[in-house]
């Protein structure tokens, strides 16, 4: 398990050694990291211990076989997969990840399990946790652990329901003395995860004693996020109003938009009022000193920065599409251009750039040339991105840390390739923003359109404050991620709200894109398409604006009734179903 100095969690004398006793079928089978009686852990203190393991995993990291494809940023899944982002580097570089991006990935993809096998690796550290406190002893509140360990195992559920949609649902039932498993059909892994939710909003308490639990308002948003991805846009709503209303920080305070954007991007800001529930990260904790330990850096995310000159040492991974950054275009008005966003230049085109308005989050979301990139000065291009050819011309930049927070929000790991690149950027899971967009689409589906645009307009209205924006020739402050010098924005910033929704159509069409422009580069796009079942013609239409210019769009193509899932590894499958007893089949079309 993680070496996790959580101090937004318990205290690091309360961190005991995990061992997955109880594993099932072999597709839990996962290396013990020692060997304890339980019964040596059948203490408070023990199963806290266990709690935290459960916690640890949160970001995707930390067990054999993680890897980027794990994060729980979802970069790969969530965004290489979309529209939003290409993979970044060269083509040859982590074929697998282009594999995703062009859609050739198979069952049998090499670094494709690693999702698979830290979601359930996780659940089983739930399970762990509910078999121990059964036995336990000195435990005073049995019921808040349980709570919290039924809310993380349906998450890293639902993790796995999302990406590759039929799952095996693995509770504390599963016993590895039987040679079968239960719990494969979809509505019945669909229902434990509501019973799981559910188990947690009745049983958590709003506040908590440390910033990196769940408490009863971030599962109220989960279980409305989970109805929503079930069409149940009724009780979703309902949970929804109440989080607006009246939802809380495990600290107690009201959730809230920061008054600027960045902020939810700031290590120096994070578990802030916005923050509904996030992976938590920490540095400088000893747990990255060589290659073979498990940092507790924003881990997942270490290929993701610009290629070099900048933060990080490497890699040069995850480059915003141009799609993208032309979806910031606004007209006269300071509105999306809902329909014609690719129309015309390109946005930072090296030869005929773009020249009109722009949303100002396309310069919080998008490294452009000769546009301020925090403190690091003007991003200079071409000079940051490993293949231009293959890659655009853009940089990441919500997960990079400004040049004078290195030392204090990066680590220095003896043995590391790239040490710089670990940061202390919590990754967050939901934030109040997405929390307000969820909640617009309801508001559509129960034909309340003046309140769907009112919480599109809150969004919007924090994006036009304009002491968030970028400026030209300003020094950027770390502390609130803003420009000190707020006298020339950066370019043409133009943003309003939106005065009408004429009519459920249109409403919906404005949210949508409102969910790309404020959540862009967060590995929510593609999850978003799919659900929405726009899929298909999005992204068809986008690999056939760009498939004659970048080599990994050339072939690319998205297959409805296959694409919406992506296969089961094969040799979690071959395990699944080695006693020649079917459990399981592979997805539609692999």
């Amino acid at each position: 398990m993680k070496k996790k100095n959580y101090k937004f969690l318990i205290p690091i004398t309360l961190i005991l050694a995990v061992v997955a006793f109880a594993c099932g079928k072999s597709f839990l089978n996962r290396p013990p990291l020692g060997t304890l009686n339980p019964q040596i852990l059948a203490t408070d203190k023990g199963v806290q211990g266990l709690l935290i393991g459960a916690y640890s995993l949160l970001d995707g990291e930390g067990v054999a076989g993680d890897g980027e494809l794990s994060a729980a940023s979802n970069w790969v899944f969530g965004g290489v997969a979309s529209d939003d982002a290409y993979k970044g580097s060269d083509p040859s570089d982590f074929a697998d990840i282009a594999a995703v991006e062009d859609w050739t990935i198979t069952p049998s993809t090499g670094s494709f399990p690693s999702k698979w096998v830290a979601m359930y690796s996780a659940a089983q550290r739930c399970n762990d946790v509910l078999k121990i406190m059964r036995i336990a002893t000195g435990i005073s509140d049995t019921t808040v652990i349980a709570a919290q360990a039924r809310f993380l195992r349906a998450f890293y559920h639902m993790e796995l329901q999302k990406v590759y949609g039929h799952i095996v649902f693995a509770d504390e039932s599963v016993d590895p003395t039987h040679t079968d498993v239960v719990n494969t059909d979809d509505a019945g892994v669909t229902a434990k995860i509501i019973a799981d939710l559910k188990f947690a909003v009745d049983n958590l308490p709003e506040t908590m004693p440390d910033a990196g639990r769940v408490n009863k308002s971030a599962a109220k948003a989960f279980l409305g996020k989970y109805y929503l991805y079930q069409k149940d846009y009724a009780d979703a709503y309902t949970l929804f109003k109440d989080i607006i209303a009246n939802g809380k920080t495990p600290g107690g305070a009201s959730y809230a938009l920061m008054p600027h954007y960045f902020s939810n991007f700031n290590p120096a800001q994070k578990n802030n009022p916005e923050s509904v529930f996030a992976a938590q990260t920490s540095v400088q904790d000893g747990s990255s000193v060589d290659w073979g330990g498990d940092p507790n850096g924003n881990y997942g995310d270490i290929l993701n920065f610009p290629y070099t000159g900048g933060p990080g040492a490497c890699c040069g991974f995850y480059n915003p599409s141009q799609d993208l950054a032309n979806a910031y275009k606004t007209d006269a008005t300071g509105l999306p251009l809902l329909d014609t966003w690719f129309n015309g230049n390109n946005v930072s085109d090296p030869t005929t750039p773009y020249v009109g308005n722009l949303d100002p989050r396309v310069d919080w979301a998008i490294g452009r040339k000769g546009i301020p990139y925090l403190d690091w000065g003007p991003h200079p291009g071409d000079s940051w991105v490993r293949n231009p050819g293959a890659d655009g011309h853009l940089s990441p930049k919500k997960d990079v840390y400004a040049s004078s927070q290195k030392g204090g929000f990066t680590d220095q790991g003896s043995a590391y390739w790239a040490p710089t690149e670990l940061t202390a950027n919590n990754v967050d899971l939901i934030r109040f923003a997405d929390v307000l967009l969820m909640a617009a689409e309801c508001a559509v589906q129960a034909g309340d359109l003046p309140t769907a645009m009112q919480y599109v307009n809150q969004v919007r209205t924090r994006a036009a404050n304009p002491t968030g924006w970028v400026y030209a020739n300003s020094d950027y402050d770390a502390a609130s991620a803003t420009y000190i010098k707020q006298t020339t924005p950066a370019d043409t910033y133009k943003i309003a709200n939106y005065t009408s929704f004429p009519d459920a159509t249109y409403a919906m069409k404005a949210i949508k894109f409102e969910r790309r422009l404020e959540l862009s580069m967060e590995g929510h796009r593609f999850f978003d398409l799919v659900r929405w079942g726009d899929a298909n013609t999005v992204l068809n239409a986008y690999y056939d604006r760009w498939r004659a210019i970048l080599p990994l769009k050339k072939n690319a193509h998205w297959t409805p009734n296959k694409n919406e899932l992506f296969p089961i590894p094969q040799g979690e499958l071959d395990k699944l179903n080695s006693d020649g007893k079917i459990r399981l089949v592979q997805n539609k079309g692999y």
